[in-house]
């Protein structure tokens, strides 16, 4: 991997015919995009997929329905393929948390048992574990793993909380506040030796690692493939590759039901279209600029933006504002923010809609410890000078913020 300097500003992509890459997609214009991790965004020629697809289903359903087992399953060999795993351990689900509650109904009961989450772990991924731990009659016990932990350090966190009472560990791939990686590979290997089931909540991976689930002995992992991956939205993976999968139903009954695992998937009477334009999502990628050229580059925008607005925060707060991540993430970044903003959930959404209404960009802001965070994402239609546009019109609307309380 060659290292540049932050401070340096890549070069912008472009699409073939030499236009920016940002015109591949349909982000409204006039807002500067740099919370992509949230909710991703769609590429025009993808939501043309999507449309045709629709249209197709509308024009004629009967003919349409009886034959969307098979279109789901072609969808899914290609995601597996970009994520390099079977596809027979693949189900298509429509998002992250619709996967992890897949499990959370199916997983095998264990009265009086504990959940381990982290204080990392997102939040209705979390409120999914509470019911599960309620329906145990059992509880959810936390592990606390310090925002700096290294690998070693937060290894040691979290199997430090494991016992004889944990039923299933569920811990984040990258962590949504804190823009983390977790050692999941070393993490699920001490679960298995142990007998516990584990669920890794890997939702911002697809796109962002190459080869996600190499070395990964898990029970299940959830991925969304419309964030980094930029599939039509509600389109995620549920990967399972232990016989605990046979015992995997979705939420929703259908005729399909009874058939095996991940097949049973596949039967659905809904608009599904999101999942069968994911492979052109994840296609148009790679044929535009090739998805290792978009990580490269989005890590080296995340390098760039990181270090020039932490550096006018800190300039003027007098405080430090650049964050030590243990295990930083390519396309995500965290900056310290001002006291007292964002210091809890709901005021850090706040704070996002007021910069989206007030300034025009369109920003993510995190709580983590009770200090507030901005969550910088890229991906291939950032360019520097969005960068350069948080810094010069957001950063001293922060420190004015932020000094009116």
């Amino acid at each position: 991997m060659t290292m540049t300097d932050p401070s340096t500003p890549p070069r912008p992509l472009e699409l073939a015919d030499g236009r920016p890459a940002a015109a591949a997609w349909s982000l409204r214009l006039g807002v500067v995009h740099l919370n992509h991790s949230s909710w991703g965004a769609v590429p025009r020629v993808v939501l043309d997929r999507q449309n045709r697809l629709r249209r197709h289903m509308e024009f004629s359903p009967g003919q349409w329905f009886p034959a969307l087992p098979g279109r789901i399953a072609g969808a899914r060999k290609s995601v597996a393929d970009f994520l390099k795993v079977s596809p027979t351990d693949l189900a298509l689900v429509p998002d992250a948390s619709a996967g992890a509650n897949v499990v959370y109904t199916n997983v095998p009961p264990r009265p009086g048992g504990e959940v381990l989450v982290t204080d990392h772990a997102y939040g209705p991924v979390v409120m999914g574990a509470e019911r599960l731990a309620r329906r145990w009659g059992g509880t959810v016990r936390t592990a606390r793993v310090p925002l700096d932990a290294d690998a070693d350090t937060a290894y040691a966190c979290v199997v430090s909380e494991l016992n004889k009472s944990t039923g299933l560990l569920v811990v984040d791939h990258i962590t949504s506040a804190t823009a983390r990686a977790m050692p999941v590979q070393r993490i699920a290997r001490e679960a298995r030796r142990r007998g516990i089931p584990i669920l890794v909540d890997g939702a911002h991976v697809p796109g962002l690692i190459e080869d996600p689930l190499s070395d990964l002995d898990c029970d299940f992992w959830v991925g969304d493939l419309h964030k980094f991956g930029c599939a039509p939205h509600g389109t995620a993976a549920l990967v399972a590759r232990t016989d605990l999968r046979e015992n995997l139903v979705p939420l929703i009954d259908t005729w399909g039901t009874q058939r095996p695992f991940p097949d049973r998937f596949d039967s659905e009477t809904r608009d599904v279209s999101s999942y069968l334009a994911a492979p052109a999502a994840l296609g148009f990628i790679e044929r535009t600029w090739g998805w290792g050229t978009a990580r490269a580059y989005m890590r080296e925008l995340a390098d760039y933006g990181e270090a020039i607005i932490s550096m006018e925060l800190s300039e003027l707060t007098g405080d430090e504002c650049q964050v030590d991540v243990g295990m930083p993430v390519n396309a995500l970044r965290l900056v310290r923010i001002p006291a007292p903003l964002a210091t809890t959930p709901h005021e850090a959404d706040a704070l996002r809609n007021r910069m989206e209404r007030e300034l025009g960009v369109a920003a993510a802001f995190t709580s983590f410890g009770g200090v507030g965070y901005l969550r910088l994402s890229t991906h291939i239609y950032n360019t520097a000078a969005d960068m350069e546009t948080f810094a010069e019109r957001c950063v001293p609307a922060l420190w004015t913020w932020a000094r009116q309380g």
